[in-house]
Formats: structure tokens, sequence, C-alpha cells
């Protein structure tokens, strides 16, 4: 079936197009008797005004728009995304307005993504994730004066919105904890080395370690995939001076790590202890079940979604928001350091 248009209603109404523009418009123009009879045929031809001959006579799009530069396989089981935009889209719906997400391989296309949307008014405004140092995404989203909301800092994100909570304390919450079980060898599985969240992680365990006397305070990069994360963990088993605790920055990763612990014969909490960022659902199904440090991603993404919302609405909406820090939910995968880890 062809899209109804406003010629086809223009002619079942017996009326000019310009009749019909003036009454879906609720503009002045038509008779009140004409008007209704145009509304109501539109209504039996399940008429919808098109998006972009909507956005060229400047309406909005009531369309936000979301582009990761991750690969989608990796994305299809990471539960913090999927909350994440769980959050985004029940804020937003219950302002009618929706989310258009787009996956690409890396920030270059992002950026023409955003190019091309700003072009043809596609969207209302943007949620930028995965904030890196020096990110190049900033500029131009300013340039093109989109309104828009990062999710993560804090950091110099010139005029943008951000929405936050403080990873590097909630590190360091965990960082001690595990030292004071008596762990003095600590290695992370981190994300990738040019997020902003990635590196306040690694930095918050490395400053630690001369406050806390750390013999060993390692940060391990990946993809954040399960894969990456069951042979980073697998590595560090196989060293002579393994850890005795590993922390891991997504569930994921840490189911994948509890995995290779099992494999390598290595007792989890007895003989190496696990922690993992976000307390996704993943976390509780283990055994057993892991550390974590725990926040609500939902209701995180919720409030993004307002603060985008408010910033679209009033230009003079707060641009810096910090949410509460995640905090730490002890479960059976950390357990006090008897004797020291047999070598490999």
């Amino acid at each position: 079936m062809t899209r109804p248009t406003i010629a086809d209603i223009a002619s079942r109404a017996g009326v000019s197009k310009g009749a019909v523009s003036f009454a879906l418009n609720g503009r002045p123009g038509v008779s009140e008797e004409t008007r209704a009879r145009i509304l109501r045929i539109a209504d039996e031809l399940n008429w919808r005004p098109h998006s972009v001959a909507r956005a060229l006579g400047g309406a909005r799009a009531d369309t936000v728009g979301l582009v990761i530069a991750r690969p989608a396989r990796t994305l299809g089981v990471e539960p913090f995304f999927g909350q994440l935009l769980s959050g985004l889209q029940a804020r937003l719906s219950a302002d009618s307005i929706a989310l258009q997400l787009l996956i690409v391989e890396d920030v270059g296309a992002e950026i023409e993504i955003y190019r091309r949307w700003a072009s043809e008014q596609r969207v209302d405004g943007l949620v930028l994730v995965d904030l890196q140092t020096r990110d190049p995404r900033l500029a131009v989203v300013e340039e093109l004066g989109m309104p828009a909301v990062v999710v993560g800092g804090p950091a110099k994100t010139g005029s943008l919105c951000s929405v936050w909570a403080d990873d590097r304390a909630a590190m360091m919450t965990l960082v001690d904890y595990l030292a004071a079980l008596g762990h003095t060898r600590i290695a992370h599985v981190a994300g990738k080395p040019e997020f902003r969240h990635t590196q306040r992680r690694a930095r918050a365990l490395r400053d630690a370690a001369g406050r806390l006397g750390l013999a060993q305070a390692v940060s391990l990069h990946t993809d954040f995939s399960d894969t990456e994360g069951a042979r980073t963990t697998r590595t560090l088993l196989s060293n002579k001076q393994r850890p005795t605790a590993i922390i891991y920055d997504s569930d994921l990763m840490a189911v994948a790590g509890l995995g290779v612990a099992m494999e390598m014969g290595v007792a989890v909490p007895g003989g190496l202890s696990i922690a993992s960022f976000d307390d996704s659902v993943l976390t509780r199904l283990t055994h057993p079940a892991i550390t974590a440090l725990s926040r609500d991603t939902y209701a995180f993404g919720m409030r993004a979604a307002s603060a985008l919302l408010d910033v679209m609405a009033d230009p003079n909406a707060p641009r810096d928001i910090q949410t509460d820090t995640p905090s730490l939910t002890v479960r059976e995968s950390t357990a006090l350091l008897a004797t020291a880890p047999k070598s490999v």
C-alpha cells in the first residue's frame, strides 16, 4: 500500500490541497465543518505527516538520536546498554518522543551520522555515550547547534550537558575493600583505553596502589566483549605472580572471567576474588554470585533523557548533573585472603 498524501485527502474531501493543509495544521482559512470533514477523512486514510516534510516546515521530529560506535555483536549481550536504552526510551516515551538508534564501527562514522541528521532535521536532540579524551564529537555537535546530553564525565564538554556518576570514587571504594581483605595483587580487566570512564577507573587503581602499599596493580584493556574478558583473565591467571583479585569493567567480562577461573581450577573466592562494575542480573545468577559496584542503570538512563528534554525546552537548563556514585554490594565472589596464591 502506498502512503496516503495530502492530495489523496483533498481528492476525497473535494477541496484544494491548501485547504487540507490549513485544516491539518489548525490554521484559519476553512470552515469548521470543512475542517471536521478533512480531519475525519485523514483519520480514515490513516494519514500521518511525513517526517522530512515536517522538518522542512520547521516542525519537531519528535525523535532523539543515539549513535554507538561499538561492535553490534558486543552490544547485543551487554546488560549495561540494555538497561540504559530502556531508561532512555521510558522517559522519552512519556513525552511521545522516539529514540532512533544506530550502531557504527568508529567515531568518524558516528560524526557523519550527526551531520546528516542535522542537515535533514531528522532528530531534535542527541545522546552521546562513551566519552573520550579530547573527544572530537563535542565540537562537531556544538557546531551543528544540536541539543545534546553527554553520558559520562566529569569532563569539559563545552556547552553540552553531561550526566555522570563518579567512577573514580566507586573504584576507590572497591579497591579499599579488597585491600582490607588482604589482597595486595589486584588486576583490572578494563575497557577501551580512550574512554574517559576507563581512564578514571585505571587511574584510581594506580593511585590506590601507593596509598595501600599494593604489590601489584595493573589495568589491561579490552573491547568489553566476553571473548576478550576470558582471554585477558586466562593471561593473568597463567602468570607466576598471578593476582589474588580481579576487577572487571563489565558484568559480561566478569562472568567470562569466572568461567576461566573454573576452567583453570582456581577456586573463587578461595584462590581468587572477583568483582565487577554495573551489577546487572548476570552477577546474581552465577555461582558464586559476584560482588559488584551497584547502580540503577535504568534510572540513570531516565535521568539522562530528562536532562536532554530540559535542554531541548530551555537552552539555559543545568549543564553538569552528577548522579549517585555506584555503591559496593558484597556477594560470595570475594573473601579474605587466607594464604598466598600458589605459583603456576
